[in-house]
């Protein structure tokens, strides 16, 4: 009987400890679902990172490269219970620095265990607009030569042409870049964050005179393959793209805020811009 009693007691202290040791060593991560729209994959150089603001300070949720949703992550509980905001940036594959990049794409607020995300963070394109004429002013020396349909500019000609964008002004880590859609794909004429003042590239420009104080490029020199060129602009697709800065991609980022189709009448006329927001990426982030 006295042994029996025994092996009663211990078996019951077994069970107390095993429970103790279970509510000592319970779970103490959640669960933090994306669920996101219109990514895209990125160079083999960059991830995705999520970040939970927590106190005021980003907690990262981890990286991803796929842009396959719902996706899910494991968080550390009470951080994740705290966090009042979710952003999206883009980071270097193989990142020292342990802070998010200013490259950040996508931010919400939580309400309740919900966040809505979108692209407010890099800019408030709702009014996006502009317009752009046809000209080549880099093969010409004090007189219209009749090749202004090798050339496109951001803005609205004149002596000297002026910007005519409605965008808003990006932060840092973002670039505007233009771009023409040729033969074999879109060909670059450029970024630029101002838009009083040349771009960044001039690869194609012939090289007469310097191109006007807009963004621009005409199409003479250094044809990328699978293309012609002088190449003829008229009837083209135009699209102003938003950019991360740095790009290990040499195409068009996903936000592309502006398309046009340029017309076949040259400067002084001007062709329109018009919105096009379905490429902003948005989705829902639960925990």
């Amino acid at each position: 009987m006295i042994k029996k009693m025994f092996l009663a007691v211990l078996a019951i202290g077994i069970f107390a400890t095993s429970c103790s040791n279970d509510d000592e060593n319970g779970s103490t991560t959640a669960s933090l679902t994306l669920d996101l729209n219109g990514l895209e994959t990125l160079g083999s150089e960059y991830v995705y990172e999520g970040w939970v603001i927590v106190d005021g300070i980003p907690v990262s949720t981890g990286t991803f490269s796929s842009i396959t949703f719902p996706q899910s992550f494991s968080i550390d509980a009470a951080q994740l219970a705290s966090a009042t905001r979710f952003v999206l940036s883009i980071e270097p594959a193989n990142d020292p620095d342990p802070a998010p990049a200013d490259t950040k794409v996508l931010v919400g607020d939580f309400s309740g265990n919900k966040a809505d995300v979108n692209t407010d963070i890099v800019g408030d394109f709702s009014i996006a607009s502009g317009a752009f004429f046809l000209r080549s002013p880099t093969d010409e020396i004090g007189v219209n030569n009749g090749n202004d349909h090798y050339g496109v500019w951001f803005g609205t000609p004149g002596m000297p042409p002026v910007p005519n964008f409605m965008l808003p002004t990006l932060p840092a880590g973002w670039a505007y870049e233009g771009w023409v859609v040729g033969e074999s794909g879109p060909i670059t004429t450029g970024t630029f964050t101002a838009f009083d003042m040349r771009d960044s590239f001039d690869d194609f420009s012939e090289t007469e005179q310097p191109g006007p104080p807009i963004p621009g490029e005409d199409f003479f020199l250094n044809q990328p393959a699978g293309e012609t060129f002088p190449l003829d602009v008229r009837g083209r697709t135009v699209v102003v793209s938003v950019e991360p800065v740095p790009d290990d991609s040499p195409a068009p980022f996903v936000m592309k805020p502006l398309v046009g189709t340029a017309g076949q009448d040259t400067a002084p006329a001007t062709h329109s811009f018009g919105q096009n927001l379905g490429s902003l990426p948005w989705g829902e982030v639960t925990r």
